[in-house]
């Protein structure tokens, strides 16, 4: 069965904007919570999961970029990964660099 976001993540209303990503549980550092962005072509596109991070000047994740293979149709995708520790009810926040703040 597909699951758009991780079980241990949720959106709800964000007091940065709008709504965001919010642990429901604790979140170890280093973990890989999942594609936010691929490339297709010159496009980037968001998945569920990167459509609802909000940026912060210091964010507790990181996109990280993974090179596809030959087989897979788009060429590059971004991984979120916590750079910290996340308590449970915390925000997950990233610095944006595909878009303008």
């Amino acid at each position: 069965m597909y699951k758009p976001l991780p079980e241990s993540v949720t959106i709800k209303q964000s007091g940065i904007n709008g709504l965001g990503l919010f642990a429901e549980q604790e979140i170890k550092q280093g973990t890989n919570l999942g594609i936010t962005h691929i490339k297709v072509d010159e496009k980037i596109i968001r998945t569920p999961l990167g459509g609802f991070i909000n940026h912060s000047n210091e964010p507790n994740c990181m996109k990280v970029e993974l090179h596809a293979n030959g087989n897979e149709p788009f060429r590059k995708k971004w991984n979120l990964v916590t750079t910290q520790d996340i308590k449970k009810e915390e925000e997950l926040t990233l610095r944006y660099t595909f878009y303008n703040v």
